[in-house]
């Protein structure tokens, strides 16, 4: 890569070389508002030609920087449109878990009842447990 660069800055000192050697006039430049010293046209050219290799390598820095920006723009909008769209999904499913019976509504129907054991409100202190004990269902208090 460092050859590659070093034969190009050869050629372009080269070249300018050369320009400046081929266009040996003296010219003047008239800058609307005021006059410059004359100078080489060879010279005149290669100022020219790097002020515009200048002006053309910021203008596309700038270009790029806003192309740079509206990609970013355009990524974050599609995950903000996809973020947007999996909260909706989750607000379904929590809506419809929370809608959804109970395990005991499941079982028990719309009237969901808590089995309890009342055998030891039958019970005898000493332990014994009346044989008419059964269970019953009771609605819950909520």
């Amino acid at each position: 890569m460092r050859i590659l660069l070093l034969v190009l800055l050869f050629l372009s000192f080269a070249y300018s070389l050369a320009l400046v050697l081929a266009n040996n006039t003296e010219v003047g430049v008239n800058l609307l508002f005021s006059q410059a010293p004359t100078m080489n046209l060879g010279l005149l050219l290669i100022l020219c030609l790097i002020l515009g290799i200048v002006i053309g390598i910021l203008l596309a820095l700038l270009i790029f920087r806003v192309l740079q920006n509206k990609w970013e723009i355009s990524r974050l909008q599609k995950a903000n449109a996809n973020l947007q769209e999996q909260i909706t999904q989750a607000n379904v499913v929590i809506d419809r878990q929370a809608n959804a019976p109970t395990v005991e509504e499941a079982v028990y129907g719309a009237t969901a009842v808590n089995v309890q054991d009342t055998t030891m409100h039958n019970a005898h202190p000493n332990g014994n447990v009346h044989e008419g004990a059964s269970l019953i269902k009771q609605k819950r208090d909520y």
